[in-house]
């Protein structure tokens, strides 16, 4: 057993590398690069390992890209719908969801990576099934919140454009970064606008 001071060796580390591992550093280096830049060597380099030990998990860089897809997709569902469903008023619960998200950044800059990437083919069916499942689950939302269903979608479709509208001008477009203080006033008013009274 390690002291606190002390840390394992790379090597033994490298060579307990798993396939959600790669699957991570993929994730890292779509935030980070897009998805053009995920190719075999670069990611073997990050993580101090031979290609080999890449080839033992995946045959190829597109069962790679397809694993840290379904990673994201997964991982994304459960960090962020699974937190909320202690939350028994739909109003709390939506509140909640805004926090949530407007607090995560890491899951934001690897979507915005996604859409810019919605050409491959790969790309494409985990943000449609993303998009949909999170548009339900505002609609339903909405709904449990007091609105019909046409209001209830409605709103949902304006809550999705503003959040991607956001990471448009934030991360893509590059506008002026917020200061935290005026982050949390632009939250407060996005939650006092969408989520009904």
């Amino acid at each position: 057993m390690n002291t606190p001071d002390e840390q394992p060796a790379p090597a033994s580390r490298n060579s307990r590398l798993s396939a959600d591992d790669w699957a991570q550093a993929a994730l890292d280096l779509i935030a980070e690069q897009g998805v053009s830049a995920v190719a075999v060597e670069p990611l073997a380099r990050r993580l101090g390992v031979t290609k080999g030990s890449f080839y033992w998990h995946f045959p190829s860089r597109d069962a790679l890209l397809q694993a840290a897809l379904e990673r994201w997709e997964s991982v994304e569902q459960e960090s962020v719908f699974g937190q909320l469903e202690t939350v028994p008023d739909p109003r709390e619960r939506l509140r909640a969801l805004f926090q949530l998200v407007g607090h995560e950044v890491k899951s934001h800059v690897i979507y915005s990576g996604l859409l810019k990437a919605l050409d491959h083919p790969a790309v494409q069916p985990v943000i449609d099934r993303v998009s949909q499942r999170r548009l339900e689950y505002l609609v339903a939302s909405f709904r449990q919140a007091g609105l019909g269903r046409t209001d209830a979608h409605h709103r949902a479709r304006l809550t999705y454009a503003a959040y991607v509208g956001f990471l448009q001008l934030s991360l893509q477009l590059q506008q002026p970064r917020m200061t935290h203080e005026e982050f949390e006033a632009y939250l407060e008013h996005v939650i006092s606008t969408l989520i009904p009274a």
